[in-house]
């Protein structure tokens, strides 16, 4: 008969050990904190042979100890988010302590707090606690209540300790990841926020603004003399803010994603000629030499001609405001293999190794703010390489140094043969 309950005993023991292997995996394979507490629960009586098990989570915030979850079986909802006092209850004992506790008659223990059970129509006639430790850092109590055969074990006590480390990493886990999804959802509302707020504050922009140049342009055919030096000061100033306002407007080209592209099949020449077009007359009149080299007709791309043509235009743009009164700007496109490639040479500024990926970034300006003498927003890089690489493409700039010129280079997929 010894014997026979040795086995049987050993037999319990093997069924607890891989149903706490199990219980570890089932912990580590959801962050979502409810049907992870609920899950814990449900074990937790399980392998005690109990009636019930509850978690009660520490609340930094409002420095209180509230019922988190119950075993799924319990008809006692309300219970959740009830709180019980630090001092003058079992759970807040433990808390404190970071002890396990163990009542085998809770009505005549003064420390049990009967009015969660009054509250609740449940009856607490024994219970085992035990604190869920992060890091020497308690987080909260896992109580197993009502054991069907009394008195509670050393393998229970055992059992629901390993429970509980098991739970309380996995518990604190959960809270660290709805604390990013939190904070990753509140930037999210607030980038859109933002994006709301250019995009409305640039379209009412729009209007006035055309309004002052149009007058402006009038006044300029008509002023003579110093009047008119200071009314083209005006226009001047009024298209610098214009391609501010629109630069603005292009922000959202920065998230530009490949489902948003109406892609066709069209001669990289194409593409080409509208983007020089675009800069031809502010080359002209900054004085720059414009050299195009187009390839041939054959040559193709599969692009969104609008979305390319915007990227070449910004890279150009760059090459005209960076390159001193009188320079050389070159462009060229050939096929590179499977891609096609466009190249904008300038004779300007130049640019210091360390600088030649930092252009790329949003807001870069390769002068410093209180002494620069170009203008921009140091975004128009940052949509160019947006846009190409939205086409599985990509951006990059080469120089010889300071005072040397750069070159910016725009490789696009060949289109697939028909």
């Amino acid at each position: 008969m010894a014997a026979d309950n040795l086995l049987e005993q050993l037999q319990r023991e093997v069924t607890i050990l891989n149903r706490l292997a199990e219980i570890s995996l089932e912990l580590n394979s959801t962050w979502e904190l409810d049907t992870l507490l609920g899950y814990l629960m449900d074990a937790a009586a399980e392998i005690t042979d109990s009636e019930a098990a509850s978690v009660l989570l520490w609340e930094p915030k409002t420095q209180e100890l509230r019922f988190a979850a119950t075993t799924s079986h319990q008809n006692t909802p309300s219970l959740i988010g009830q709180s019980v006092p630090l001092e003058g209850s079992i759970a807040g004992m433990i808390l404190r302590s970071k002890e396990i506790v163990q009542v085998d008659d809770a009505a005549s223990d003064p420390r049990h707090y009967g009015r969660v059970d009054r509250e609740n129509r449940f009856e607490t006639r024994s219970l085992l606690g035990v604190p869920m430790t992060v890091k020497e850092r308690v987080i909260g109590v896992l109580e197993v209540v009502n054991k069907r055969q009394l008195p509670w074990t050393a393998e229970d006590r055992e059992y629901v300790s390993v429970l509980a480390a098991q739970a309380a990493v996995a518990i604190d886990s959960a809270q660290m990841v709805a604390a990013v999804q939190k904070a990753n959802q509140e930037l999210s509302e607030l980038d859109k926020l933002k994006n709301d707020f250019i995009a409305i504050a640039s379209h009412e922009l729009r209007t006035p603004v055309a309004v002052m140049l149009g007058y402006a342009s009038f006044l300029q055919e008509e002023a003579e003399g110093k009047m008119g030096e200071h009314v083209a000061k005006v226009v001047a100033s009024g298209l610098q803010l214009r391609s501010i306002i629109e630069d603005l407007m292009n922000l959202r080209y920065l998230h530009q994603s490949a489902a948003e592209l109406d892609r066709q099949r069209v001669p990289l020449v194409a593409v080409m000629e509208d983007a020089v077009h675009d800069v031809a007359e502010p080359a002209e009149a900054r004085g720059h030499t414009l050299t195009v080299s187009f390839p041939d007709e054959s040559l193709l791309v599969e692009v969104d001609t609008i979305r390319v043509v915007m990227a070449l235009t910004n890279i150009l743009n760059n090459a005209v405001r960076f390159t001193p009164n009188g320079g050389q700007i070159t462009v060229r496109g050939e096929p590179h293999g499977r891609e096609a490639w466009v190249t904008i040479t300038d004779n300007g500024i130049g640019l210091e190794a360390s600088q030649l990926e930092r252009i790329f970034d949003r807001f870069y300006q390769v002068e410093d703010h209180m002494t620069r003498k170009h203008g921009g927003l140091g975004i128009g890089l940052s949509i160019a390489r947006a846009l190409v690489e939205a086409h599985g493409g990509r951006v990059w700039a080469a120089s010889p140094g300071l005072g040397q010129g750069t070159t910016v280079t725009v490789a696009l997929p060949l289109a697939e043969s028909a």
